[in-house]
């Protein structure tokens, strides 16, 4: 039987083609904003509000020693909600130490590593929370430096710490808002970073070795 439906709303109330592509067009525009969909983040927020344990992840890497100071790692399989999630692609990590540090440079070493994971995750977390605020954002730049001192690592004073004895960041933002709107943006990374929690916070690490044969 031949259905007496038109086959787009849009031609029911006379549209053309194009006019219904610049609708379809405009809807999803509408729906993303900062390159993130906040038609399927509400739908995440709705559902991780009704199943708490959803928002449970757990990560995962798989790394090497490769020689003097380089490491390698694989990025493995992370669990959402329980289930196991399988990256589109595998990602490498490569670390190494500069010629002054005794390595080859074949990576940026550990701690620049922290850097990095500390400006993206602000990062991210800023596009992510100014997308679900409706604040559209056209360009966000960080530096970053973190000030290390080797008597720490190498023994020689045992009051001085082994790691960052304090990093500071810098963001550029760019984009269509007020002064106040901006305030609120460069506080969105502190508040909702995972990675800046775990570093200002400090969090757990249970290490454990065990012979390879």
């Amino acid at each position: 039987m031949a259905s007496c439906l038109p086959s787009s709303p849009n031609k029911a109330a006379g549209l053309s083609t194009s006019d219904e592509g610049k609708n379809v067009m405009q809807t999803k525009l509408s729906t993303i904003t900062n390159g993130v969909d906040i038609t399927r983040m509400k739908e995440t927020i709705t559902a991780v509000k009704a199943a708490p344990e959803l928002g449970s992840f757990r990560f995962r890497i798989q790394n090497r020693w490769i020689d003097a100071g380089e490491t390698r790692s694989e990025v493995q399989p992370f669990t959402a909600g329980g289930k196991e999630v399988r990256h589109n692609s595998g990602f490498t990590l490569v670390a190494d130490e500069p010629d002054v540090l005794l390595g080859s440079d074949h990576g940026a070493n550990p701690v620049e590593h922290l850097l990095h994971a500390l400006a993206s995750c602000v990062t991210t977390s800023t596009i992510y929370h100014a997308a679900a605020r409706g604040i559209a954002v056209e360009q966000v730049e960080s530096t970053l430096e973190g000030v290390l001192d080797l008597n720490g690592f190498l023994g020689l004073n045992p009051n001085v710490r082994n790691g960052y004895q304090n990093i500071t960041m810098k963001l550029r933002i760019k984009g269509d808002f007020t002064d106040e709107q901006l305030r609120e943006l460069s506080s969105l990374g502190p508040q909702f970073s995972p990675v800046y929690d775990s570093i200002t916070r400090g969090v757990p690490v249970a290490l454990s070795a065990e012979r390879m044969k």
